[in-house]
């Protein structure tokens, strides 16, 4: 029986790691009475006593929890943002490559990928590994997201019956260009500069979808490379090549909604390129990543309690 304790278990992230938990077999999960479930000395003893704890917290706690640690046992998932450029630690995204598979396999550390550089990250890693994309390159991101990526103080903003007339129509933030996923989208990625990124949050609950727009002439390659890049880095896990269209050749961002696999495609012409990964900021973007990852680090099927469209 594995032992396993979420550190920040009333959070969204945390409640639906909890929900895939509970579905699984061999799994004793370690619950703190809700009046020590931020009490320092009952959290490490919980986080001690476990075989994986994932940590869904701000970035400062979640620091304070991994210090915390004294058995050498325990490997800890942190969902946050504070490990995932960190030397140690195991980047969560086990499709990038049999290396990034291994290293989650092999880790007690282990960062799950933030929500919007997931779906960059997916698009442009293999492109830079193989050549078509430069390290040097100056790409340009953008992200729709549903509001739960904001946590519960956006989730309850939006359900406000009395919220802002500005909260229906897709609004864009993290305009001085200083996002927090900014560093692991260039570092994992393999770029040497930070592309510009622009993310907007729309009105519905759960979903993602991320851009990169290129231009044929800065690459090396052309569309038809990219598809079959894709479709061999891709051939397992989570991560599925997939070029097909809504309908009217419109791209929901909510189409991948309460799932945990995402598709990457390749749309344009040959003078322009779109790369698109679509996903659910929740899913693929947060627990069920952060589930992917423990099901690797403790020998199981890496799909196991996750909600797929196989």
């Amino acid at each position: 029986m594995v032992k396993v304790f979420v550190d920040g278990s009333a959070g969204t992230t945390g409640l639906r790691i909890y929900e895939r938990l509970e579905t699984l077999g061999g799994i004793e999960i370690i619950r703190l009475p809700e009046e020590k479930r931020k009490d320092i000395s009952s959290r490490k003893a919980a986080i001690n006593e476990s075989d994986f704890s994932f940590l869904c917290l701000p970035d400062d706690a979640a620091r304070e929890a991994v210090a915390m640690v004294e058995n050498p046992n325990t490997a800890i998932i942190d969902t946050s943002t504070a490990h995932r450029v960190s030397f140690g630690w195991a980047y969560g995204f086990p499709e990038l490559s049999a290396a990034h598979y291994d290293a989650i396999a092999s880790s007690k550390r282990v960062a799950v990928p933030g929500c919007h550089a997931g779906g960059f990250i997916a698009l442009v890693y293999p492109l830079v590994k193989a050549g078509v994309i430069k390290k040097d390159a100056l790409l340009s991101a953008f992200s729709l997201t549903g509001y739960s990526g904001g946590g519960k103080k956006m989730i309850s903003a939006y359900g406000d019956a009395d919220r802002p007339t500005l909260y229906g129509a897709p609004r864009q933030y993290a305009l001085t260009q200083t996002h927090k996923h900014l560093p692991e989208m260039t570092k994992i990625s393999g770029l040497d500069n930070a592309p510009a990124f622009c993310p907007i949050v729309a009105d519905f609950y759960s979903g993602m979808e991320v851009t990169v727009p290129l231009f044929a002439s800065d690459i090396r390659g052309t569309a038809e490379d990219i598809k079959e890049i894709y479709k061999s880095t891709y051939k397992g896990g989570l991560v599925k090549y997939d070029d097909s269209a809504d309908d009217d050749g419109f791209l929901s961002a909510v189409a991948m909604a309460g799932r945990d696999d995402m598709k990457v495609g390749v749309y344009g012409n040959g003078e322009r390129i779109l790369l698109v990964s679509r996903f659910d900021n929740l899913g693929k973007g947060a627990s069920g990543a952060a589930l992917q990852c423990l099901n690797i680090m403790r020998g199981a099927n890496m799909t196991d309690g996750l909600v797929t469209g196989e």
